[in-house]
């Protein structure tokens, strides 16, 4: 599953990051897990989630002594959307524009 268009206009390590916590919607992720999942360097993982906090997109819960990341419910697109893996023509012109 991605990320729903109206999310995808951040930095690709942000997009990056919504991706794979949309994935595991239910079950969450450690930093840990984000980085191994995710093609960037931990600073940047780091700095992708500090920006995501900010803007109310990713929720973190700490429990039994292990924090969790989880994608905010308005981010995590309903089961029947119809997201392609392909991106559509816009976004292709914004990131060929660096939009």
């Amino acid at each position: 599953m991605r990320v729903p268009p109206e999310f995808r206009d951040r930095d690709d390590t942000e997009v990056a990051v919504l991706d794979a916590l949309v994935a595991r919607a239910d079950d969450g992720m450690t930093v840990l897990e984000l980085r191994s999942g995710v093609d960037a360097t931990i600073d940047d993982v780091e700095s992708a989630l500090s920006s995501l906090k900010a803007a109310g997109l990713i929720d973190v819960e700490q429990a039994n002594g292990r924090v969790r990341i989880y994608p905010d419910d308005r981010v995590v697109p309903d089961p029947g959307a119809n997201l392609t893996d392909d991106p559509g023509l816009l976004d292709a012109i914004r990131r060929r524009l660096g939009l």
